[in-house]
Formats: structure tokens, C-alpha cells, sequence
């Protein structure tokens, strides 16, 4: 209870000498161990730790006007939307062909978000729409880089195969969705995995900020399953559009920009 008594404590000193020294000496030991085993993203992850402050602390300042009126609500959503679908089309390709990974995550999490507010589990604006539609685009845009890379990557160092499946009749997008389809749905694996072990395994994140909260361990129960089984959806719909975008050639690999 010491440690969420801690944490809970947001109305005095909120950058406290433990949560600096908590920053630093986590993000010390990741540069750390990267460095030291030759994993190649020390500078990475010294550069997310510093955009992460920088960034909390905005959200941090805007976000209590952003909460009051509906349709800044709706506007932060759209920007969160749209800064996914720039890191996932950044991720994917470098090209302009990219952004059509933009579409994948957009389609998949307001699709799902678009289902949560029409039965009334999630208010159409505030808190509740905020939080959830970060939690989702979030999802959507991992499993859309995820898959996607996967997807370019079997094409690329699976090329044979997909020509000879062109030699025996095979349309193009046929024989790219036979090359890279089991590639692709790798990208779900982390979201089953956590769905079949929450409660067991970990306690994800929307669970314990609800009981951070102060909601009871039910009401947190809820909530969590709410946003994991929205989380598979969000994913599968994710997979299956970058998929069909790599297939009919509309998200390529650098190596294949013209």
C-alpha cells in the first residue's frame, strides 16, 4: 500500500525528488543495458525517455481544457489519430505510399471506438473518450507496424514463393496474402497473450489505474476486460487492412520505392 499511497499523491508536489530519481535511474539502466549489450537503441531510448517528459508535461497542461468541451475531446482524438498514423506510415516506408498506414489505424480504432460510444459504455466526450481512444489508437497503430513490417519483410525474403505462385495462376494480391498472411498475424500474439493471462500474468494498465483511482477492484475488473477484448478487435481489424494494403501493393518496403 506504501507504493500506491505513493503514486496516488498528485495534489502536493507532483515532481518529486522519488519520481525524478524513479525517471532517471530507469531510463539510466536502459540506455545502460542497451549500450552495454550491443542492442543498438541506447540513443532511442534516451531520446523516447526525454519526448516522453516533454510531452506528459504538454498533455499535462492542455488537457484539463481539452476534458471540459466535447469538441476539443473530439479534436485531441483526431490528433492522436493522426500523430499514430504518421509514426506507423514512418515505421513502414518512406515514402508517400506510407500514409496509407493512416488509414489502417484510423479505420481500426475509431471503428471499435465508434462501437464503445454507440452502446454507451464510453461517453462521446471527456475523460472517458479520451483515455479510451488512447488506449485503442495506441493499439491500433502497433499492430499496424507490426504487421505491416512483417508483411514487407516475408515478401521480400520470401520473393521466390510469391512468384511461383504467380507461375501457377495466382493472382499478385493472392500470392502476396498466401507469402505474408502468416507473417502478419504474428502481430496479434501480444494482445492474446496478455488477454489469456491478465489477472495471472500481469495486471494491465487500465486495472490498476482504476484501482489507483479509487474504483473498486469490480468496477476495475470491468473496465480492463472492456478495453482488452476492444484491444483484440482494434488489432485483428488492423492487421487485416495493413495486410490488404501490402498485398495490393499500396504499402511498400524502401527497397521497393520507385
Amino acid at each position: 500500500m506504501l507504493a500506491s499511497d505513493s503514486l496516488v499523491q498528485l495534489h502536493g508536489d507532483v515532481v518529486s525528488p522519488a519520481l525524478v530519481a524513479a525517471v532517471v535511474l530507469c531510463t539510466a539502466v536502459a540506455v545502460a543495458v542497451n549500450a552495454l549489450g550491443g542492442l543498438g537503441h541506447a540513443g532511442g531510448v534516451l531520446r523516447a525517455a526525454a519526448r516522453a517528459v516533454v510531452q506528459l508535461l504538454v498533455v499535462a497542461l492542455v488537457i484539463t481544457a481539452v476534458l471540459r468541451h466535447a469538441a476539443l475531446a473530439l479534436a485531441f482524438v483526431a490528433l492522436m489519430t493522426t500523430v499514430a498514423g504518421a509514426t506507423a506510415a514512418r515505421r513502414l516506408t518512406g515514402g508517400r505510399d506510407g500514409w496509407w498506414a493512416l488509414a489502417a489505424v484510423a479505420a481500426a480504432a475509431l471503428l471499435v471506438l465508434g462501437l464503445l460510444v454507440g452502446v454507451r459504455l464510453v461517453p462521446g466526450g471527456g475523460t472517458g473518450l479520451v483515455a479510451v481512444a488512447g488506449i485503442l489508437i495506441g493499439g491500433a497503430m502497433s499492430a499496424t507496424v507490426l504487421a505491416g513490417r512483417r508483411a514487407l519483410d516475408a515478401l521480400r525474403t520470401r520473393h521466390g514463393e510469391w512468384e511461383a505462385a504467380l507461375s501457377i495462376g495466382f493472382r499478385e494480391r493472392d500470392a502476396a496474402l498466401l507469402v505474408a498472411r502468416d507473417d502478419a498475424a504474428l502481430a496479434l500474439v501480444p494482445g492474446l497473450d496478455q488477454t489469456r493471462t491478465v489477472g495471472l500474468v500481469t495486471l494491465p494498465g487500465a486495472f490498476v489505474g482504476m484501482l489507483l483511482g479509487g474504483a473498486s477492484p469490480a468496477e476495475a475488473a470491468v473496465v480492463q476486460l472492456v478495453v482488452l477484448v476492444a484491444l483484440l478487435a482494434v488489432q485483428s481489424v488492423a492487421v487485416l487492412l495493413v495486410l490488404e494494403l501490402v498485398a495490393r501493393g499500396r504499402v511498400r518496403g524502401r527497397s521497393q520505392q520507385p
